[in-house]
Parts: C-alpha cells; sequence; structure tokens
C-alpha cells in the first residue's frame, strides 16, 4: 500500500472482483477516530451467479486506517446500516457441476468454450439468462435447489414473498428494485425470478455480513473464514492452501452475525499494516446460523466509525453487541444483583468480582464445534485464562450462539474489565454499555 492522503471522513464506492488480500488496490486512508461511509452491493446471489468473480461476495476495496500496524486491533462502530434495494430473491443453492473446477465460488469456466471466469451478458429472464459473452453458453455455476423473491415495504420492517407475477415483474426491473450501485458488476439475481413459498411475511433488521480486516495472503472474500475457508485446502486453482495451518491467516470477515448491525461494535485484528478494512454481503435479515447458507442479499449503504487499538494483538473479531442481543446470562449486572451478590459474598468470605462487561468472541472452522474450540483458544489468550476457565466462564456466564452453518459462532461471556483495562479495550466496552 502506498502513502495516501488522510481523510477525516472516507466514501467508498468501489469493489474488488470478489477478492480480499493486501495487493488489492486500495481505496484510500482514513483518519484514526474518522469515519468511513460505504455504498455496497448485494453479496452471495449475484456475484455467485456472476462468472466473472473470483468469490462469492462483492465487497469494498480495502481501507486504511492511520497509524494501525500490525498487531494492533481496530474498532469499528456500525453508525448506520441502510437497505436501498426494495426486492432481492434467494433460497438454498444447486451447483451446475460443468461451470467450475475445484469450487463453484471461486474458479468458474464456460461450460462450453472452456473459457476461465468468462465475462458475461444476461439474456432475459430465468435460470438461464446469464451467457457466455464468447459463445452464449448459460455461465453460471449456481441455480436454485429452492428459491423465493421478497418485496420489502418502504420502510424496509417487513419483507413478503411474492409469486411467480410479481417475480416475473421484479425480474424484468431487476438492477433498478436491487439497485446496484454504479460500479457493481454483478448480475443481479432477481433475474432468476424464483417464486416459491409465495405470501409468508419476515421481519427485516439489516447487517453486515461480511465486514473486517484484509487478510495477509490473498483469499476470496467469501472463503475469509474457518468454515467456507474449507474449500481452499488442497484446491488446485490459484488461491488453494495446501494445509489448514495456512487458513490461519485468514480474519475471520465473513461472518454472517446477524448481530453485527447499527448500534454493535466489531474489534478486527490487524494483519497488515493500515488494516485494510471493508465492507459487503448486507443482509436484510437472517435467523441465526443462516440455514439456507444464503439469505437476502441486499445494497445498501454503512457509516462506520473506527479506532485504532494499539497493541492489541486478537485471532480474530471481537463483538460487542447491542445490549438487547447480548444473552440474558450475559448482561451486565444490575444494582439488585450486585447488591445481592456483595450480600453473598460476605457471608461466604468471598471477594466479589463486581466490574464485568461483555464480551463476543468469534471463532470459525470446519464445524461448529471446531468454531467453538477456535473461539475458546482466542478467548483464553485475550483474557490470559485456560481453557477450562474460558469455559467455565462461558458457562456460568455466558454461552455460544451460531452464526452461520457449519461453523461460525460467537461465544458470549462476561470478563474482567482489569483484564480488559490491560489489553486498551475497557473504555470501549464501558461506553458500549454504559457501565
Amino acid at each position: 500500500m502506498s502513502q495516501q492522503e488522510v481523510s477525516q471522513e472516507l466514501l467508498v464506492d468501489r469493489y474488488t472482483l470478489g477478492l480480499v488480500g493486501p495487493d488489492q488496490e486500495w481505496a484510500g486512508t482514513v483518519a484514526d477516530g474518522g469515519t468511513i461511509k460505504t455504498h455496497t452491493p448485494p453479496g452471495c446471489w449475484g456475484p455467485m451467479v456472476t462468472p466473472s468473480f473470483k468469490g462469492g461476495h462483492e465487497v469494498t476495496q480495502p481501507i486504511a486506517v492511520e497509524g494501525a500496524e500490525v498487531g494492533d486491533a481496530i474498532a469499528i462502530t456500525i453508525k448506520e446500516v441502510t437497505v436501498t434495494s426494495i426486492a432481492t430473491s434467494t433460497g438454498s443453492m444447486l451447483e451446475r457441476a460443468d461451470a467450475f473446477g475445484d469450487d463453484p465460488f471461486v474458479d468458474h469456466k464456460c461450460p462450453e468454450c472452456g473459457t476461465e471466469w468468462p465475462d458475461s451478458v444476461v439474456e432475459g429472464t430465468g435460470e438461464e439468462s446469464v451467457k457466455c459473452a464468447e459463445c452464449g453458453a448459460n455461465a453460471s455455476s449456481f441455480g436454485f435447489e429452492y428459491g423465493y423473491t421478497v418485496a420489502f415495504d418502504e420502510d424496509r420492517t417487513v419483507g413478503i414473498t411474492v409469486g411467480e407475477d410479481g417475480a416475473d415483474d421484479l425480474a424484468n426491473r431487476a438492477e433498478e428494485a436491487i439497485a446496484l450501485p454504479d460500479n457493481s458488476r454483478q448480475h443481479s439475481i432477481l433475474r432468476y425470478k424464483p417464486h416459491e413459498m409465495p405470501g409468508t411475511l419476515g421481519r427485516l433488521r439489516p447487517f453486515i455480513g461480511n465486514i473486517g480486516t484484509t487478510p495477509p495472503i490473498e483469499l476470496p472474500d467469501s472463503h475469509n473464514a474457518g468454515d467456507f475457508g474449507q474449500f481452499l485446502i488442497g484446491a488446485e486453482h490459484d488461491w488453494g492452501l495446501e494445509s489448514e495451518a495456512e487458513l490461519e491467516a485468514r480474519t475471520d470477515g465473513h461472518m454472517d452475525i446477524a448481530q453485527v448491525r447499527t448500534g454493535a461494535v466489531l474489534i478486527c485484528p490487524v494483519k497488515v499494516d493500515g488494516g485494510g478494512i471493508y465492507v459487503g454481503d448486507l443482509h436484510a435479515n437472517q435467523g441465526d446460523g443462516e440455514l439456507s447458507l444464503h439469505t437476502t442479499d441486499v445494497s445498501g449503504t454503512t457509516e462506520l466509525a473506527v479506532e485504532v487499538i494499539k497493541g492489541l494483538e486478537i485471532g480474530g473479531p471481537v463483538l460487542l453487541p447491542n445490549l438487547e442481543d447480548v444473552p440474558f446470562i450475559a448482561k451486565p449486572y444490575t444494582d439488585a444483583e450486585l447488591d445481592a451478590g456483595r450480600a453473598l459474598a460476605e457471608q461466604y468470605q468471598t471477594d466479589l468480582l463486581d466490574d464485568m462487561g461483555p464480551i463476543q468472541v468469534v471463532g470459525s472452522g470446519a464445524t461448529i464445534n471446531d468454531a467453538t474450540e477456535n473461539a475458546f483458544d482466542r478467548a483464553g489468550k485475550l483474557l490470559d485464562m485456560s481453557v477450562g476457565e474460558v469455559r467455565s466462564r462461558c458457562t456460568f456466564t455466558g454461552g455460544v450462539e451460531v452464526g452461520r452453518l457449519p461453523g461460525v459462532v460467537q461465544l458470549s461471556l462476561l470478563a474482567p474489565m482489569d483484564v480488559l483495562e490491560e489489553r486498551g479495550m475497557a473504555h470501549i466496552v464501558r461506553e458500549q454499555y454504559d457501565l
């Protein structure tokens, strides 16, 4: 990354073609304490059916933060997430085996002429509409196993799945309806016009599915996690990895954790100088686990405030969700609870540890169990605790929640504030929870 002018506020509206890494073109540098604003296209389905993409998302170019160096962390406060799409299509996927090599998200090829990552054009609507620009064959590597189209109300508070006529109408004005930003290079998934389970109403609560810092090696953006990253191990394409150890370079930006929404704070590791924050894969809603592997991908805008935490070396993200999103058992103590605790401590001649704050340590791996073990390990290193103590604290004052199957979790616990003070993050926890 070359030296760049430092901006107090930086607007980013250019994107990579499905990759994250230090060699991607950087969008600029924002001041420590400054603001990033982004306009992002949908992740997942749009890039998935656009064969020129080399990853499953379309994320922003990386953004440097002034003063961020390897071994630091960056606290990203999500000030606002706004959905600009009026509709989207989603569902569970089918793979077209003749349109890719090792990985349907990464190494695309035209099934007829063999062109790798071919340019493509859209002709008409439906699952045959994405055509190779060289020979005219259907070049998309994905279709729907079960799909539906969702239209949103004006305030983006609810969405309803539409029938065949509604899906057809939206397909014929797909780019307008999904509100693709000017610099986006994906095809709109609304063109596929799936229309199963019509008439189903769902609540909307937008969040960011892929947000984080740049890994020190180039990775497909959708594979910057311990579960999707498994597909890279042994792969023969350009981003194949030889072993699980190489995947440790990931920064777990692809979390799909529904609590990464307006009001939350995400603390991310710095693994390349500048940090390289990137944003993408906004979702209109999602239940925990993202059980279809995909949800309501949308265009939208974000506003983020950034702060460098010097010397906070963490293996992956630490999430401070909104208070209402903190599990009951991990919420900060009330005055009444503290009074009861002090009485018990006096009765049993014990010193009460009364200054605690909730944190969620993100872990990822091939399975939910592997992801949880990864979170135990990261929490132990962050808090200087044995795995036994981490497990115990998470059982007694926390728990584990599933971000995405097969392997992204957030591990909740009440952490001693004196330890967080030593790590340089206590002030952020106190501010987040008014402690």
